[in-house]
């Protein structure tokens, strides 16, 4: 809020260069920012009493947007990245599917491992988890398990994410 949008009767104020101006009614707030020639815009609102600023309402919005988007590109998205297994995959098709995570966790994604039952194989549930297990225990020296294997459904779902 800026100027007349401000109701409050009192509020704090802060200069132009930073300085603490104090509390004071925002009549005599509202004459020093127009004494000289820029605005009143209220910093925090829920402040008690709320804190305004005498600063150039164009400058003030410009160096804020400023700030987010700098805050915004030192912002890492974490993806998350599925690997998808079977009750019955061979050893060598486990050692490439880990592979392949490896070089998702090492890139700094999540992996989301899930084991995809059809069928009859339905009723070996219990007798697949080793396969999640050894999969998580490979990838031990750069992954730790966020999410414990767990059935969701017809899959069996565990996530990974890099050491820390």
């Amino acid at each position: 809020m800026i100027n007349e949008q401000i109701r409050c009767k009192e509020v704090r104020v802060i200069g132009e260069e930073g300085q603490q101006l104090g509390v004071m009614a925002l009549r005599d707030a509202l004459n020093m920012a127009k004494d000289a020639g820029v605005d009143l815009v209220m910093v925090s609102p829920s402040a008690n009493p709320p804190v305004c600023r005498i600063v150039d309402y164009g400058k003030f919005k410009y160096e804020q947007l400023r700030r987010e988007k700098e805050a915004k590109k030192k912002q890492k998205t974490v993806e998350v990245k599925e690997v998808r297994l079977s009750p019955n995959i061979d050893v060598n098709d486990l050692n490439t599917k880990c592979n392949s995570a490896r070089k998702f966790i090492e890139k700094g994604n999540k992996v989301k491992v899930s084991l995809r039952f059809r069928g009859r194989e339905m009723a070996h549930i219990d007798s697949t988890k080793h396969i999640l297990e050894d999969f998580a225990e490979k990838l031990g020296d750069i992954a730790v398990i966020e999410k414990a294997p767990k059935m969701e459904g017809r899959s069996m779902m565990m996530f990974l994410t890099e050491k820390r």
